[in-house]
């Protein structure tokens, strides 16, 4: 592929503990470093639901989205995290024949994880932000402490209501989308 870029995983949505601000993860896992990339609520939403495989009656905008794209007949081949400049990440959907279209992150990770396509992340990217991965579930443990993340997770998700992530409008005018 490029030598800038490495393979991610979207690990998903998480509300950080002390100031409330949801994040969406992204796990490098050959240096296990995590990605935090923080969410406004209506893109948490939009990620959290699709990964749990929940269809909404009607379809959100990412979903349109690949509505649109499947008409068209258009392959999102992946979403790339370019980069991180004055807090702000940026990505690219890169569809087809690498036709390249800018979009904000949050938005790429709910369609990337909505068509199942592959996501990578600039290595600037990852050495500015990346922090080192707590591996549970490795050789000579006992894996407990993801499990257990995991059953918070589905009960989250469980019980979880779209008015929980906001009024469903706009994202916040704060600025911390994508930041």
């Amino acid at each position: 592929m490029h030598d800038d870029l490495v393979e991610v995983e979207v690990l998903g949505v998480r509300r950080h503990p002390d100031d409330e601000e949801l994040v969406v993860l992204l796990l490098e896992p050959i240096g296990e470093l995590v990605v935090p990339i923080s969410i406004g609520p209506v893109e948490a939403a939009a990620i959290a639901t699709a990964q749990a495989g929940i269809v909404p009656p009607r379809p959100m905008t990412h979903d349109l989205l690949r509505s649109v794209l499947d008409t068209l007949g258009t392959r999102l081949t992946r979403v790339e995290i370019t980069e991180l400049t004055g807090g702000i990440f940026h990505a690219a959907l890169v569809l087809g024949e690498e036709e390249r279209v800018d979009a904000r992150a949050s938005d790429a990770l709910a369609l990337a994880v909505r068509m199942d396509c592959p996501v990578w992340c600039a290595v600037d990217v990852l050495a500015q932000v990346g922090v080192e991965a707590q591996v549970t579930d490795g050789p000579g443990t006992d894996g407990t402490e993801s499990e257990d993340e995991v059953e918070r997770f589905r009960e989250f998700l469980d019980q979880v209501e779209p008015e929980d992530f906001g009024d469903g409008g706009a994202s916040p005018a704060s600025g911390a989308e994508n930041r």
